[in-house]
Order: C-alpha cells, then structure tokens, then sequence
C-alpha cells in the first residue's frame, strides 16, 4: 500500500459516511445469506487487494449490515452510539498501536490519568495505579474476584498463587438473582464454584436484602465456610435497579469481605443529579468494574476496574520474569502487573477523546439526556392501555410488556417473549428481551443521547403493530 494518506483519509469518508446515513436505513437488517457465506468461506487472496476495492468490499459487506447501535432508534441490550472523538482516538491509537502493558511511553501516563477522570466522574476515591483499563466488564469483574480471593485466603495463611484451591478453605461469594452473569463467570473460572455464589433475597424490587446478606453470611460461617465477597448492583441488567450500596457496604465492613460494585451499565448514573443519591456508598467499595464503552460511548472493548488498594492488586497477579524487566519504570511498575493480560492495546486514548471532546458538563448532559428520555418513556407505557411497567425505572432502562385488556397473563407472556424478534425484523427500532420474575419482558436500554420522543413513541407505536401481527389482528 503505497499511499497511507490517501487511503485512511478514504476510510475515514467511508465511517462519515456510514455514521451520516444511519437514520435513512434500516436499524438491523438480517445480513443475507450470501453475504454471510462469502464473508465466512471466502479464500485468503493469493495476492493484495487494490486499496480502493478493499474499502468498498467493507462498504458494502460490512458497514450496510452493522448491529444498529449507532442509530437512535436503538434500545438493545447495552450497546452504545460511538462518538466521534472516540472513533478519532481509536483510529490514532490503531496508528501508534503500542503495547500498553507498561514502559516509558505516552499511553501509559495516559491511562493512569482516564483511570483518575473516571474515578472522579462516578465519585470513587482514587490513589494513582489503583485500577487499570480492560477489555471490559467481564474483564474487570475477573480481576477484581481475584484479588479478593487472595486477600481472603492470604488472611488465613494460606496462598493460592502458590498453593491453588485444592485444600483451601471453601469461600463463599454473595449477590442477587438480578447480578451480571459475569460475576458467576467470575466465580467459575476462579475455582470458587458457581455453587458457593449465594443467592441473596431481594426487597421484592430487585434490591439486595442486607438483612439476608447477614443471614447468609453468618450462616455460611457457621457451616464452615469463608464468606470472601459481596456484589452490589450499581444497575441491574433487566431492570437498572440499584442496591442499597451503603447498607452493603456496612455488612461487609463488619464481616471483613471484600465489596466489588457491578457498574458496568449504570454506575455512570451518578452524574445525574435527578438520581445521584441512588449511588451512595458506592465510594466505599473496594472495587468497582465499569465500562466506558457502554454510557462513556467509546468504542467498544474498553472497561475499567478501580480499586481500593493498589498493593494488593499488585499483590495478586504481579509476576515479571527477566525478558520483561525495565529499569525505566517508576515505582509503580507495569499495568501487566495489576491484571491477567500481558500484551495490552492502547484503550487510554479513546477513552481520553470522548471525555476530553465533552468535558465533565457534557458527558453529564449525555447521561442527563439518557435517564430524563428513560422516565419519559416510563411515562408513556404507564399511560398506554396495550401495555404495562415490569418494574420501576431507576436508571434508563425501562422493563415493560404487552398486556391490554381482555388478555390473560400466559397470552401476555407469549405475545411479549416474541415481540423483540418481530420488532427487530421489521427493522424500524430495535430492542431486546429479557426475564423478570420469571416473566418475560421488553427491556429497553437507553444510552443514546440522541433518543428524542419521536424515537420513544415509534418504539411503542411497532412494539403495538408486533403484537399485532403476532395475535393475527393486524
């Protein structure tokens, strides 16, 4: 490829292009099955591709067929609308392309400094080196069990870097029905078992019960057991519910467990004064797992764990064998360090965009914009006689289903647990499904800015022409 200018400044046309068009497509549309074939079983090309060719074979094979995340009429799972500057910075991060594991270089002043913005964003105490960017949630969830399965066996004498699980005391971990699944992956692939992760009763609306956490947790020590971690939900997936953060934290003070927040989706609801006080106590955690790639609208593959104590996260994965050692690094040594991946992209600098192009006042503003277009759609399915609220909206995400009148509940929960895939492919709006109570839902997730009323009223208005499609009434 001779001419780099030329051909980045063509791809960069091509993602303008893209992002320009989004309102005048479909949101999703089924990729067709000869597309899907070629993109699967096509051969490896003996030789290059003209560059010009190549850029519109991604045109047309790639981008016209895209999840439908950017467009405003997108309320699926937790998928953002990236923003332009974070698109520029990934773009230039891609371009530098370093190994952001550790060494003198600018990414990693970088992130220890998106590391602090965040922190500070969602109001969580910060000493520089405690906490690091990851791949994402999961990631960071893994981490984060990590060490406090370290610091709990540690305390007993026994260590498990060195010595494994096997004959180690059995822990026990602690959380709602409504927890992200990746605190039970969390569990499993840390040799906890997913049977030691205890089920915690709710408050009937999602909300842990820390007079149940007590329970539990003094039960599992009477048994034997040792209670090690505490998850509270800074915004359940279904539903946004936020646990009673400060009461957790006060039951895990007086236990000596470790308490790890679940922010992922919601914890960037904080910056919205409307329902800021939902979130106290998350200040008092020992770690909190976020993903700036969610509400942040950076590009997809970036979270962020933020910690307590630094030392003991360096405590539990630091290994520097002899090919890696830099005697340029500052005390605080290399990110590999503090996490389970080595070779590290440069995540800081997208991250760093999207912040920096808004300010503190703009990403506010975004996330404002979220939860005000979240109570007005609650608002609405309140009011809409084909419809009902499955629980209450906290954050922005509104958990509804189908239910006029004359139609029992079993017919209900048909018509809703197909209504997201006849919605989907009529390609108008988008958004899932979900289980509540054991009930099916709609689940809409609103972390778009752009959503207006116009997109909220032609969700219910295909949401409505779905069911009836499904009933055979159209």
């Amino acid at each position: 490829m001779t001419d780099v200018r030329e051909f980045l400044e063509s791809a960069a046309r091509s993602a303008s292009a893209h992002l320009g068009g989004l309102d005048e497509r479909p949101v999703w549309q089924r990729v067709p099955a000869g597309v899907a074939e070629g993109l699967v079983g096509q051969e490896l090309p003996e030789t290059g591709a003209d560059p010009a060719a190549l850029l519109g074979d991604i045109e047309r094979r790639v981008l016209a067929y895209p999840m439908g995340n950017g467009h405003p009429a997108f309320f699926g799972w937790v998928n953002a609308a990236p923003h332009p500057a974070g698109i520029a910075g990934a773009l230039l991060a891609a371009a530098v392309n370093p190994s952001s594991a550790g060494g003198d270089h600018a990414d990693v002043y970088l992130e220890r400094g998106v590391v602090r913005w965040i922190a500070e964003l969602v109001g969580f105490p910060h000493e520089t080196g405690a906490g690091l960017l990851t791949s994402g949630a999961s990631m960071a969830t893994i981490v984060a069990v990590g060490a406090a399965r370290q610091r709990a066996l540690l305390a007993t004498g026994w260590d498990v870097r060195e010595r494994g699980l096997s004959g180690a005391p059995r822990l026990t971990a602690y959380a709602t029905a409504e927890v992200h699944s990746c605190v039970g992956k969390a569990i499993e692939l840390l040799g906890i078992g997913r049977a030691n992760l205890r089920v915690v009763a709710d408050d009937g609306a999602g909300h842990l019960d820390t007079a149940a956490l007590r329970e539990a947790i003094a039960a599992d020590r009477e048994a034997g057991a040792l209670p090690f971690l505490a998850v509270g939900s800074a915004g359940t997936v279904t539903t946004g519910a936020v646990d009673p953060l400060r009461e957790i934290a006060a039951v895990c003070a007086e236990s000596g467990i470790w308490f790890h927040v679940d922010g992922a989706y919601g914890a960037f609801g904080v910056l919205d004064p409307a329902i800021a006080d939902r979130y106290a106590g998350m200040e008092l955690a020992d770690s909190v797992a976020l993903d700036p790639h969610k509400w942040l609208q950076v590009p997809a593959g970036v979270g962020c764990l933020l910690v307590r104590d630094r030392v003991q996260l360096r405590a539990t994965y630091s290994l520097v064998p002899a090919y890696l050692r830099d005697d340029s690094a500052d005390e605080l040594g290399w990110y590999s360090e503090y996490g389970i991946e080595q070779t590290r992209p440069f995540r800081a600098l997208p991250v760093w965009a999207a912040l920096a192009a808004r300010g503190r006042s703009g990403v506010a503003a975004d996330i404002a914009a979220c939860t005000s277009a979240a109570r007005r759609l609650d608002e609405l399915v309140a009011k809409d006689p084909d419809f009902e609220l499955a629980a209450d909206t906290e954050v922005s995400i509104v958990a509804f289903r189908f239910s006029p009148a004359g139609i029992d509940d079993a017919e209900a929960d048909r018509i809703t647990r197909d209504l997201a895939v006849r919605i989907q492919q009529r390609g108008r709006v988008f958004i899932t499904d979900s289980l509540y109570r054991g009930r099916p839902v709609l689940r809409a997730c609103l972390i778009n800015p752009a959503v207006g009323e116009a997109e909220l009223l032609l969700l219910l208005e295909e949401a409505r022409e779905a069911a009836a499609e499904l009933r055979g009434t159209e």
